[in-house]
């Protein structure tokens, strides 16, 4: 009897750590939360780290740029406007964090929030550009990303309708192919019921023979949603990351520390490796069950 052959057309999972402004501004901070991924071993590395670029004096109002922070112990500046430019790292400092990023065996990556950071990040040649939910309806954005790249075009489906998303899938048919869609609930931290977990097989359904991947990204505490994402279909993952929850700033308390993101890429590598489908035969772990345990009658059907 030939040895039986599992099933291996499973996708394998892509897992992004989000470091969104929990690097706090700060070059070095940034580096030392590679290096603090870098030190996982392979079974609990994530694949990907997403830095975000915006521009925030093209993207604010003046009003909304000269107001105060709402949190304002949370704020590094004297407004809003001070507060983003604060947090903002240079082309040349991207550019840096991309290398450093691949030195490590990362996969660089960048949101982009507006038409300067969008040419600045495209300048720097990355394998994949997001797009946020906050400004997932900014289609001229989006137009022109997709006229001028050819990676992969990852996008959140947070704050839209179902005719926004549509509108969404026109813009980027051309290069649907290039396209990961996240299932997204944008609430940080999203109360009980509002993560919509569903959207993910809704979505696999509708896009999954089309584009490159469907995706969860997630400002939830813990894991289970994660788990049942995968289950649904999912085989991207975004999850922010921080080095202490206690810092300052608005999003270390929903982020993942370096224990508990190598933790949730350990649970869901695991659980993928057993999303099969069983084969038609016996696998060899029951052969012995089937021999010596089994009982066997016939009937006429």
């Amino acid at each position: 009897m030939s040895k039986l052959k599992y099933n291996t057309s499973m996708e394998d999972i892509q897992i992004t750590a989000e470091f969104c402004c929990n690097h706090m501004g700060d070059l070095n901070v940034a580096k030392n939360m590679i290096d603090a991924l870098a030190t996982a071993d392979e079974k609990a590395r994530v694949n990907i780290i997403k830095f975000q670029k915006r521009t925030p004096k093209e993207l604010l109002t003046p009003e909304k740029y000269n107001a105060p922070h709402s949190n304002p112990k949370n704020s590094y500046g004297n407004t809003y406007g001070e507060h983003r430019e604060f947090l903002e790292f240079s082309r040349e400092q991207h550019k840096e964090l991309k290398e450093y990023c691949e030195q490590n065996g990362f996969i660089y990556s960048s949101s982009v929030f507006d038409k300067t950071a969008l040419l600045e990040i495209l300048s720097l040649n990355p394998k994949i550009i997001k797009i946020g939910s906050a400004n997932n309806t900014d289609l001229r954005l989006l137009d022109y990303l997709v006229k001028n790249y050819d990676g992969e075009i990852h996008i959140s489906l947070g704050c839209i309708t179902r005719e926004e998303e549509q509108k969404i899938i026109k813009v980027i048919n051309e290069k649907i192919e290039n396209v990961v869609l996240y299932a997204c609930t944008s609430a940080y931290p999203p109360k009980k019921g509002e993560l919509c977990l569903m959207e993910v097989r809704r979505l696999k359904e509708k896009y999954g023979n089309v584009v490159k991947g469907i995706g969860f990204s997630g400002h939830h505490k813990g894991f289970y949603p994660d788990i049942a994402a995968l289950a649904l279909g999912a085989t991207y993952f975004e999850r922010h990351f921080t080095l202490n929850k206690k810092f300052k700033g608005t999003d270390h308390k929903i982020s993942l520390t370096t224990e508990e993101i190598s933790k949730l890429v350990k649970i869901l590598k695991n659980i993928n490796s057993e999303l099969r489908y069983r084969p038609d035969g016996i696998l060899n772990c029951e052969k012995y069950v089937r021999k010596n345990l089994k009982q066997i009658t016939e009937l006429e059907i």
